[in-house]
């Protein structure tokens, strides 16, 4: 039984929760756009998948507000910062570094500029069958160095 719930955990780890495409997504990182809901512009410093959609993170003058694609307008404009690109892309295929049971290799679900690192999104806990008296995080940001490449 523990061999047939570690092959679910694996395959739910590295099925796409967009399908088996990655979904376009509206505007790219440090892209200005203007964020209808707050009537002001901001700069694209993440994205995450979550809720069946990609929800973008947006900077505003040192404050970070999460909208879906119907909440912003892209310019198409980007912003130059002397900053070295992510890693790892969107949907790829990466191995923790830590983990204490069962697989340790996930999909990248979204990425985030924190304190001028990146930070990836992966799923470190599969769905429960009960429902938790305490409601937790299935997903963490993890750190670059936490990271490595899974070569398909």
């Amino acid at each position: 039984m523990t061999e047939q719930i570690t092959d679910l955990e694996r395959c739910w780890f590295l099925s796409p929760p967009w399908g088996n495409q990655i979904l376009p997504l509206e505007v790219n990182l440090f892209e200005k756009v203007y964020l209808k809901t707050n009537r002001t512009f901001g700069y694209c410093c993440g994205v995450q998948w979550y809720g069946d959609c990609w929800n973008y993170i947006i900077e505003i003058k040192n404050d970070f507000n999460y909208a879906t694609k119907h909440q912003i307008i892209s310019t198409g404009n980007i912003q130059t910062r002397i900053l070295k690109k992510p890693s790892f892309v969107l949907g790829e295929r990466v191995l923790l570094q830590f983990g204490d049971r069962g697989t340790k290799q996930r999909l990248i679900l979204g990425i985030e500029l924190i304190e001028k690192s990146w930070f990836y999104l992966v799923e470190l806990t599969s769905p429960t069958f009960e429902q938790p008296l305490i409601t937790t995080n299935r997903f963490s940001l993890v750190r670059e160095e936490d990271l490595v490449r899974v070569k398909v």
